[in-house]
C-alpha cells in the first residue's frame, strides 16, 4: 500500500476497545461515555480486518485501546492472530498497554509470539501516578512489568513529558528504565480531546528536555529508524537508548508509515486530523473482502500529508475532538 506521497504504509494500529480501567487526565475524561458493547467489531471481524490489511502488507500490527488487555477474550484474537507470524506473513505482533493486567496476560502473550510490548507509565511516585490515572495502582502496574520481563517480553516504557508534574523525574525514570534493561521514550502532550488551560500547562516540549537532559549525561544520536515518529539518542552514562516523540515541536510526518483503526472498525489515516473513512460497512456488506479492500485502498489513497498540532494559549481548543482513547493508541 503506497500513500499519495509515496510513502509505504506497513504498520497497522488497531484499537480492541474504548474502554480503560484507568483515566489518565491526558488521554480520555474522568466520567468518558464509553461505545455500546453492539457498535464494537466483534473479535471475529477485527480477525478478519487486520488479516486483510496484512494480506496488503502490513508487517507490523499493534494492539491498543484504551486497555487492549480489558477486552473480554481478547486473548483468543492474540492466538488467531499469531497464525501470520507463523507463515511469515506478519513480521512482528505487539501491543500497547498500561500493565495492570499483565501480570495474568504476560505468558501467553509470549507464547503466542510476541516479543516486546509497550508500557505507558509516567512516573515512578505512587502519588503522582494515582492523580494522573485518577485511580490507578503503581504496584499492579511494576508487577505486571516485572511479569512481563520474567515472560521473556521485551518491555518499553512510554512517558507522556508534563510540565511541572513529572518533568523533574525524568532523570530518575530514565535510569530505572535503563538499569533494568528496559528502553524510554519521551512524548510530548498533544491536543486530542478535551483541552483547556490544563492542558496548555501541562505541555512540555523535548527539545527543552533534551537540553536538560545534555547537562548531566552524554547523548548521542542514533541512525535507528522504524518508519515512526520517534527519534532516539544513546545515553552514554546509562547505556540504554532514548526515544523523544514530538508532534509539536517537530512534524515527523514526512516518513509516516502507519494508519489506526478504530475498534468500531473506522481508520484513521493520520492521528493529527479529522480525516476518517468507515471499514465496517464493507466489512460486513459481503463475506468476500473485495468490498473491503476497495475500501481500503481508497481510505489509503486520501491519507494527507500531515498533522496540523497547535497547542497554546491562542488555540485553546483540540486540533482533533476525538480522545487518544477513542482512536487506539
Amino acid at each position: 500500500m503506497i500513500d499519495p506521497f509515496g510513502r509505504s504504509i506497513s504498520y497497522l494500529r488497531v484499537s480492541v476497545t474504548d474502554r480503560c480501567d484507568l483515566r489518565c487526565f491526558y488521554c480520555m475524561s474522568e466520567d468518558m461515555t464509553f461505545l455500546p458493547k453492539a457498535d464494537l467489531l466483534s473479535l471475529e471481524e477485527l480477525d478478519r480486518l487486520c488479516s486483510a490489511f496484512i494480506r496488503k502488507g502490513v508487517k507490523k500490527l499493534r494492539l491498543t485501546g484504551g486497555e487492549p488487555l480489558v477486552r473480554r477474550n481478547v486473548m483468543s484474537l492474540v492466538r488467531s492472530l499469531s497464525r501470520h507470524l507463523g507463515t511469515g506473513a506478519l513480521r512482528e505482533l505487539t501491543m500497547t498497554t498500561n500493565a495492570t493486567q499483565l501480570a495474568r496476560f504476560a505468558s501467553e502473550l509470549a507464547d503466542c509470539g510476541m516479543r516486546r510490548i509497550n508500557v505507558s507509565l509516567d512516573t515512578l511516585d505512587p502519588q503522582k501516578f494515582r492523580a494522573i490515572t485518577r485511580w490507578g495502582e503503581l504496584d499492579k502496574v511494576l508487577s505486571g512489568i516485572g511479569a512481563a520481563r520474567a515472560a521473556g517480553l521485551a518491555v518499553k516504557i512510554n512517558a507522556v513529558a508534563l510540565k511541572n508534574l513529572n518533568e523533574d523525574e525524568i532523570p530518575a525514570l530514565m535510569e530505572w528504565a535503563h538499569g533494568n534493561g528496559m528502553a524510554l521514550t519521551l512524548i510530548e502532550v498533544m491536543p486530542m480531546g478535551e483541552i483547556g488551560s490544563g492542558r496548555i500547562d501541562q505541555y512540555l516540549p523535548l527539545s527543552l528536555v533534551r537540553a536538560r537532559l545534555s547537562q548531566r549525561y552524554t547523548l548521542t544520536d542514533l541512525a535507528d529508524d522504524t518508519g515512526g515518529p520517534a527519534r532516539y539518542v544513546r545515553v552514554a552514562e546509562t547505556g540504554g537508548k532514548l526515544g523523544l516523540i514530538t508532534p509539536m515541536t517537530h512534524n515527523f510526518c514526512e516518513s509516516c508509515n502507519r494508519v489506526r483503526i478504530t475498534c468500531t472498525g473506522t481508520i484513521h489515516t493520520c492521528l493529527g486530523q479529522e480525516d476518517a473513512s468507515d471499514l465496517r460497512k464493507p466489512l460486513r456488506a459481503s463475506a468476500d473482502d473485495d468490498l473491503l479492500d476497495a475500501a481500503i485502498n481508497r481510505a489509503i489513497g486520501a491519507k494527507p500529508k500531515g498533522h496540523d498540532f497547535i497547542i497554546d494559549r491562542r488555540h485553546n481548543r483540540p486540533s482533533v475532538s476525538r480522545h487518544m482513547s477513542v482512536t487506539g493508541g
